[in-house]
């Protein structure tokens, strides 16, 4: 998946939402420790650009695999981008953080999550 300078937090989101339709991802202005939540105070509106929060390199191509960790995500944007992110999965209604699950391949989590949408 490409970033570019000119791309607002939601034009990720829906780029990320239609390759995982089960989970979703959301920016926040501070990092999070390892299997922790983030606050929603803390999260940014959709509406802002990712140039204006990035805080690392030249944003640009970051690898989003199935096959990747939740974690390893986080820490690519972390290290690549210096952007903070959370992805949270479907449950049924409710998204949630995926912080205890953070170990978890994203094909998994995207699983999990339509799963929960079937009843």
């Amino acid at each position: 998946m490409v970033i570019n300078d000119n791309m607002l937090i939601v034009d990720f989101q829906n780029a990320f939402n239609e390759k995982f339709p089960g989970l979703r991802i959301e920016f926040y202005k501070k990092k999070h420790d390892i299997n922790a939540g983030s606050l929603k105070a803390d999260q940014y509106e959709n509406n802002v650009l990712l140039s204006q929060i990035a805080t690392k390199g030249h944003l640009g191509d970051i690898e989003v695999q199935p096959s990747m960790t939740v974690a390893e995500l986080e820490q690519q944007f972390e290290d690549n981008f210096g952007l903070h992110v959370q992805v949270f999965r479907r449950s049924n209604t409710l998204w949630l953080q995926t912080s205890s699950t953070d170990d978890w391949t994203l094909e998994t989590q995207n699983t999990k999550g339509l799963h929960s949408m079937v009843s």
